[in-house]
């Protein structure tokens, strides 16, 4: 066997041991619920080692509660080992250990405790296959302080009711006796209080179960949270992107947005080319094609692939070109065409003939109207103009996100920017703002309209910029991306099959919250070349995990902002 087939092997090995032992945790996590949860289960649960030891009802019961939460802990875990996370491996062996100990006071003992050594024993038989590091960011201390708050608000919540309780619902206890029974609630264990009513041990004993349940399972969310460093390019990273930007930026007209402040870079070994991305809910999400030398290409990828398995990240390419897609896919990866690139040859632009009738029209509506559309050079703006600018476009959004990942820079003024304003009577009324593509080319990155001014303001701009772009010698210009628009023209022609007609419909609701039908309409009335974008992801299993890290990415949705600020205080 040649020394090349090893590592394949030993890859193609590995994979298949870390999908059993992932479905093996998961389905020994789920029996140790169910063998507590349903009746069945339950029945005869006082163990044999409990009555040969002549321990306490109550032994039994704990035992039950930690095979109950160490189960759902194994169901969790299954994830983190299917990324071969390290410290999913440690954690699932601990409960594994645990698990088999707490059957020892139940009648499992022979069943599910001799499962739970089996698994444990697999599990360190193939630990060199769980080598992704740890969570750099949440970390154990993060995951010490929730498990700790949550305790300390069980704890807090349920002396508060033992406490306040009045005489006719409980025995009198002294503060030691309520602060124990408050503890021992926490894994579901009797304490010394004598209740009178049904309804206060109940709550009591739910209120214990449910801060104590909560705090082991959201510590080891946070224990097996993927990581989200703070992404950021170092000047010296940032540079050497330009000079790749400089000798090869003609190819991709989305390679000037690798210069944003949000992103990560890994470079191959021969520095000729570079993937920029950024980890979000555990996917490593890149930015178009890779920047550099196309030969140079496959190593920037190699490297890129390599810092995905040791963290433990899906690895995914958003919005790639065709040649791109290609170079992506030789790694096993799936490719998914997602929508096209509007790109105007500007030599053979012209408002002139029907197909441009509607453009025409607005364009001569705002002009009557009293607008004019000043065309320059970030360098050429005066002093404190570009800082108004900035304000009049963060006023103008929107929404307080701001959108755009692979076809967005997030910033204004950079070098060899061209930025377009409308001004009506003097007040600046629309803005557009493109940046480089290559020496001849630009692509438009901002886009905002003051909401009080006349329909038709984008329209005038787009126009005038492809008109006077020879001025400035620019041939090409990228307006907006198309979403998924093959589908919503396939599903409006003439005979087009049910399956067309239906994403049609879907696509067209959707463009109700997210605006895709209503960008195709627009970037189609300037007749553009159309230019086919790819996403690329591991496969279709990773593939809700994908399309969530780049909506958040993109800033049209993905996790909830709200749970996900409470999670990070």
């Amino acid at each position: 066997m040649t020394g090349e087939a090893h590592p394949a092997l030993w890859r193609l090995t590995g994979a298949a041991s870390v999908a059993a032992i992932t479905w093996t945790t998961r389905v020994v996590g789920f029996v140790a619920v169910l063998a507590v949860v349903l009746p069945a289960g339950r029945r005869g649960m006082r163990g044999r080692i409990v009555e040969w030891l002549e321990l306490p009802q109550e032994a039994t019961t704990a035992a039950a509660a930690v095979v109950l939460v160490t189960g759902v802990l194994l169901i969790l875990l299954a994830s983190g080992l299917r990324r071969r996370k390290r410290r999913a491996w440690q954690l699932a062996l601990a409960a594994s250990v645990l698990l088999a100990c707490a059957h020892l006071g139940l009648n499992h003992v022979f069943g599910a405790g001799l499962v739970s050594v089996a698994l444990a024993v697999v599990l360190l038989l193939n630990r060199r296959y769980f080598i992704a590091l740890p969570d750099p960011v949440t970390g154990r201390w993060r995951a010490a302080r929730v498990f700790l708050q949550l305790v300390l608000a069980g704890l807090v919540i349920n002396f508060a009711l033992l406490s306040f309780a009045p005489r006719s619902f409980l025995e009198p206890l002294d503060w030691r006796s309520r602060l124990a029974d408050a503890a021992l609630s926490l894994i579901g264990i009797s304490g010394p209080a004598v209740f009178h009513v049904l309804w206060l041990d109940d709550l009591t004993t739910a209120v214990g179960l449910l801060f104590g349940l909560g705090a082991v399972l959201v510590a080891a969310y946070f224990l097996l949270r993927s990581a989200e460093p703070a992404p950021h390019l170092s000047d010296e990273e940032r540079a050497h992107l330009r000079e790749l930007l400089d000798q090869h930026g003609q190819r991709d007209s989305l390679g000037y947005f690798a210069l944003r402040d949000d992103k990560f870079v890994v470079f191959s070994k021969t520095g000729k080319a570079a993937v920029t991305y950024r980890v979000i809910v555990g996917a490593a999400v890149a930015s178009a094609d890779p920047l550099g030398d196309s030969e140079a290409w496959p190593g920037a990828i190699e490297e890129f692939l390599e810092v995905c398995r040791r963290h433990g990240w899906v690895p995914a390419a958003m919005g790639c070109s065709e040649l791109g897609a290609t170079v992506w896919a030789r790694y096993d990866l799936d490719v998914l065409e997602i929508g096209d690139e509007a790109v105007v040859d500007t030599s053979t632009f012209t408002l002139d003939g029907r197909a441009m009738r509607g453009v025409r029209q607005a364009v001569s509506r705002t002009k009557r109207a009293g607008y004019e559309v000043r065309v320059r050079r970030a360098e050429e703006l005066r002093a404190g103009e570009l800082a108004e600018l900035e304000a009049l476009a963060a006023n103008w959004r929107g929404s307080a996100t701001e959108r755009g990942f692979s076809m967005a820079l997030g910033r204004m003024g950079g070098p060899g920017s061209v930025l377009v304003t409308a001004e009506q009577d003097g007040r600046t009324r629309g803005l557009l703002q493109f940046v480089p593509w290559g020496v001849d080319g630009l692509s438009l990155d901002v886009m905002r309209r003051d909401r009080a001014a006349d329909n038709g303001v984008n329209e005038l701009m787009i126009s005038e910029l492809l008109v006077r772009a020879r001025e400035h010698e620019v041939r090409y210009v990228s307006l907006n991306f198309a979403a998924f628009r093959k589908l919503l023209e396939e599903g409006r022609r003439i005979g087009a099959g049910p399956v067309a007609r239906v994403s049609a419909k879907v696509l067209s609701l959707a463009s109700h919250w997210i605006q895709i039908e209503t960008l195709y309409r627009f970037n189609a009335k300037f007749q553009p070349n159309w230019v086919p974008r790819f996403l690329v992801y591991p496969g279709v299993r990773e593939l809700p995990r994908v399309g969530v890290a780049v909506f958040e990415a993109e800033g049209l949705g993905g996790r909830s902002r709200w749970l996900m600020r409470m999670l990070q205080r």
